[in-house]
């Protein structure tokens, strides 16, 4: 186990080495000049000559790079062109709106998803089955921002149970958070319960199937103990896959979300950044994407060995 975690460990440094080289090329093949943005509209061409010796931006492009990464290192991600804020900074007012949407579409995802897969697979084919797999194709087929717009004209203008944007931090109670958070977290979650309804769903149809399920039923194991100690541990593996997959990508869908409902995160952090071109907190923001999927990557292969003995790390 120790040897395959270094060994992986090893590997993601590679990944991420590889990354950062690719996200610092940004600011050379966007073709935009930090300098001039940094200046201002109005700053002389001088003013831009000025910025660009103090931002190092004269120098040979691997000599800024490994700067750069050095300071990164060293938990130094640079300063916002736009606010001449730490980019760190940023980043920690935006994580909780961020990191408390994407572990209520986690766990709301599977809370749902996996009974409605486990009920279409005890009956396949039946009108249960065929509702489940048709709505989770329709699922797939909707884009989010307008089941968000949906949701919020229903709930939100029209009944007024629950507000139109804005987010309520963990400090005001958590009741004021999660009421902000219902209408975002619907509207994210709906894709990830379709794909995890029919990874569950495709998967208990594949593992009733076998031999040992017969064997179990033959002993007289009843359909509770089959489903859970056999058959659904037998899936774990697939929906595993999915959740992993699920949160390493959810960034995309929670810049489309956060915009929609107005939430503080990383999602409209993304937004505001490249749209006003600021390369240092789009640099760090991708490269964080990068690590947290490295690290999900991780824990969701060395989970497979805990849930499957069969598994060797």
């Amino acid at each position: 186990m120790l040897a395959y975690v270094l060994i992986r460990l090893g590997g993601s440094v590679i990944v991420v080495a590889v990354v950062s080289l690719i996200v610092f090329s940004l600011t050379v093949i966007s073709g935009g000049d930090p300098a001039l943005i940094f200046a201002g509209d109005i700053a002389s061409a001088a003013d831009v000559e000025a910025i660009r010796l103090r931002m190092g931006l004269d120098q040979p492009f691997f000599k800024r790079f490994f700067g750069w990464a050095f300071t990164v290192l060293h938990g130094n991600l640079g300063t916002s062109l736009f606010t001449s804020t730490p980019v760190s900074s940023l980043i920690r007012q935006r994580l909780e709106p961020t990191a408390t949407l994407t572990v209520a579409t986690i766990v709301t995802s599977i809370v749902v998803a996996v009974p409605i897969g486990i009920m279409a697979a005890l009956r396949p084919d039946s009108w249960l089955d065929q509702l489940v797999v048709a709505s989770c194709s329709v699922a797939f087929a909707v884009p989010g921002f307008i089941v968000g717009y949906v949701l919020i004209y229903l709930f939100s203008l029209k009944l007024g149970l629950l507000p139109v944007q804005g987010y309520a931090p963990l400090s005001s109670g958590l009741g004021n958070t999660l009421r902000t958070l219902v209408l975002p977290t619907a509207t994210l979650s709906l894709v990830y319960v379709a794909l995890l309804a029919r990874t569950t769903r495709a998967g208990m149809i594949d593992v009733l199937a076998q031999d040992f399920i017969r064997t179990a039923r033959a002993k007289g194991a009843g359909t509770v103990r089959i489903m859970f100690r056999h058959a659904l541990r037998n899936t774990a593996n697939a929906i595993l896959t999915v959740v992993g997959l699920g949160i390493a990508s959810l960034l995309g869908g929670v810049v489309i979300v956060e915009t929609v409902f107005g939430l503080p995160g990383l999602g409209r952090l993304t937004v505001d950044a490249v749209m006003n071109r600021d390369y240092p907190v789009i640099q760090a923001l991708i490269l964080l994407a990068a690590s947290l999927k490295i690290v999900v990557n991780l824990v969701i292969d060395l989970l497979y060995a805990v849930v499957d003995r069969r598994i060797e790390v």
